[in-house]
């Protein structure tokens, strides 16, 4: 089953995985942006999927 969200080049998880949660894009600190561009890693969400607790 695929989640609705799909995968930003800078998760380090698919969305929606057990034991993962979003957390500010550590390229661009939250902005979404890079020298006015969508940043390329949250594509320009300013968030990121990563594992939480150690998962």
């Amino acid at each position: 089953m695929t989640h609705p969200d799909p995968a930003k080049p800078g998760d380090k998880a698919p969305p929606g995985t057990p034991g993962t949660g979003e957390n500010i894009c550590p390229r661009c600190h939250g902005s979404g942006k890079i020298d006015g561009m969508s940043c390329p890693d949250c594509a320009g969400t300013g968030k990121v999927t990563e594992p939480i607790g150690g998962a």
